[in-house]
């Protein structure tokens, strides 16, 4: 089954590569170099659904960030560094990073711990795959141990100059929205 993904990307790029800069063309310059999040996007998307699929063993289908509201919870944070400078967020409900953490652990996962460490986890999974995606940055790119935010009312600043492109899937119904914001 395939799938569609209604993702939002948003970054200085792609307004400046929207500015026409008349030059003569070239054999360098007779082809459009796609933005980061052309290239990036459906990497982190596929990144996403092998995690879900592999740590879960489930599908996740993806859905636009309009239709899904997230209501508080967790936000998990992994940093990376290196060939890649940036960061990837993983943010859903509480009782969603519950259900991913039962998932992982079974039904003994029971503690808001068990669903921080969980959603932390899946974080630096997805991280950790997109990295592993990209040829020669594997091992040029480093990542940090996870952080997770719990509650709602946050702001995050990151990266003035940089790029950000999003995917949300639900996983059981529930919106996850997956993050990349990139220094550029």
């Amino acid at each position: 089954m395939p799938s569609v993904f209604n993702c939002k990307a948003d970054s200085k790029l792609s307004r400046l590569s929207s500015k026409v800069v008349e030059e003569p063309m070239n054999p360098d310059t007779a082809f459009a170099k796609p933005s980061l999040e052309e290239n990036f996007l459906p990497i982190l998307e596929r990144a996403t659904q092998d995690v879900f699929e592999i740590m879960l063993g489930c599908q996740v289908t993806c859905a636009a960030p309009s239709e899904h509201k997230l209501k508080g919870g967790l936000t998990a944070i992994v940093g990376l560094a290196g060939a890649l400078c940036g960061v990837v967020t993983v943010c859903c409900a509480a009782r969603t990073a519950g259900q991913i953490a039962k998932g992982m652990l079974g039904d003994t996962a029971e503690s808001e711990g068990q669903a921080v460490d969980a959603l932390g986890e899946m974080c630096n999974m997805i991280a950790g795959n997109f990295k592993n995606k990209l040829a020669g940055t594997d091992e040029r790119c480093m990542l940090s141990v996870p952080s997770v935010i719990s509650g709602a009312e946050y702001r995050f600043h990151s990266l003035v100059d940089g790029s950000s492109m999003e995917t949300v899937v639900l996983f059981e119904d529930t919106p996850v929205a997956v993050r990349l914001q990139l220094k550029s």
